[in-house]
């Protein structure tokens, strides 16, 4: 431990870059895909000089070096890019990091990104931090706007979103998926689950009956779990009603929730034909 502290110090603490900015920032780590987008939704994604692995879009963000997975951060990895901004998605782990990171006279922001009310908030706080504050309330305002749309009034298909197969998880009325949904004219069929998920038992999923399982995927095939017999009880399952959702596109609270949006509607509205 000692040893990762003296490097730490070593690969920071003489480095001007390592200092605490007072005006915008100018070397940023971002550790949370959602972040890396806003960031260049922006303008500033030129600023970055360091990202997840799962940062990948948009394209250029895979030019900028990859410093770790991020849950939780490689304190020493991100601290070697010399960043004076490192933004954190605000979960347990990364308090730590950012404590860490303070220490070394690294700014740290630890920010909330986990339902659509919280994507305005954070463009406004990205966009204070890097001098992009007009191109920041834009973006926010876009945001604002998707928040508030009212959902579709026609008839509601159902649906349940299953992101783990054994045991069965779904997701609930506290995420973004769920959000998503609504706003695209579909009912969660867990939505009386006021967290963003739970494991549920297998047959509950069969007797609520959804007229479609959501998956978030990175390929058309169907999940693995489609093909085992215990599955066939949920009647979306045997008639292989499936909605493929690209993780990508899906899986992150960001700039593209509207995009979202509308590839469910457009999926709803084709298999609905």
């Amino acid at each position: 431990m000692l040893r990762v502290a003296l490097v730490l110090l070593l690969l920071v603490g003489c480095s001007p870059s390592a200092r605490r900015a007072d005006g915008p920032s100018a070397r940023i780590v971002s550790q949370l895909p959602s972040f890396t987008e806003i960031l260049f939704a922006i303008g500033a994604g030129e600023k970055l000089v360091g990202r997840t692995a799962w940062c990948d879009y948009p394209p250029a963000a895979r030019d900028v070096p990859n410093v770790g997975d991020g849950m939780p951060p490689n304190v020493e990895a991100v601290a070697a890019r010399r960043p004076d901004l490192v933004v954190l998605y605000h979960s347990g782990p990364n308090v730590t990091a950012a404590q860490q990171l303070e220490r070394l006279g690294i700014r740290t922001v630890l920010l909330d990104m986990n339902r659509l009310e919280d994507i305005a908030p954070a463009a406004r706080r990205l966009g204070r931090l890097t001098g992009r504050e007009a191109a920041a309330e834009a973006l926010a305002a876009r945001m604002d706007s998707v928040t508030a749309r009212p959902p579709p009034s026609a008839p509601t298909p159902s649906l349940a979103f299953v992101v783990w197969d054994n045991p069965p998880i779904v997701i609930g009325r506290g995420s973004y998926l769920d959000q998503l949904a609504a706003l695209a004219g579909a009912r969660n069929v867990f939505a009386d689950i006021a967290g963003p998920s739970a494991q549920v038992a297998l047959e509950t999923i069969a007797a609520r009956d959804p007229d479609w399982i959501a998956v978030l995927a990175d390929s058309v095939a169907l999940p693995g779990f489609a093909r085992r017999r215990e599955w066939r009880a949920v009647r979306a399952v045997r008639e292989r009603r499936f909605l493929i959702l690209p993780g990508g596109l899906f899986g992150r609270p960001g700039p593209r929730a509207s995009q979202a949006i509308h590839e469910l509607e457009r999926l709803l509205a084709e298999r609905a034909r």
